[in-house]
């Protein structure tokens, strides 16, 4: 080996595939997911997550909760309708008759035999 060459350790940086998705930001992945998971499992909307998260202490703005939804949401979404309840085989149909305003509405709702609400419709 000639003298002015020296053997240098470099850093191994850890790969793509391990590194979380949440690095770089200033909330903790758990705030993340709490905030993605309460938009998609009920249909809030920004700035009731936004209210909600305020209530526990934790300051964030809409539009942040926006971004994480766009990116991380795809995930949450397709695990949340993997988990929903698959509707049994023997379903029944209710009807109502409403008056609103004196004017007549049907209402229909089909119900499994679990008691699964699959569809309303008025």
């Amino acid at each position: 080996m000639p003298i002015g060459d020296k053997r240098r350790l470099m850093p191994i940086a850890p790969a793509p595939s391990i590194r979380s998705p949440y690095r770089g930001y200033r909330f903790p992945p758990e705030i993340i997911v709490h905030a993605v998971w309460l938009y998609f499992r009920f249909h809030l909307s920004f700035r009731d997550v936004q209210d909600l998260l305020a209530e526990r202490g934790v300051i964030v703005s809409h539009e942040a909760i926006r971004q994480w939804c766009t990116k991380f949401g795809a995930v949450f979404a397709s695990g949340l309708r993997r988990r929903r309840a698959r509707p049994g085989d023997k379903w029944h149909l209710d009807e109502v008759v409403l008056k609103i305003n004196g004017k007549r509405h049907w209402l229909w709702r089909a119900v499994d035999q679990k008691g699964v609400v699959l569809d309303i419709l008025v």
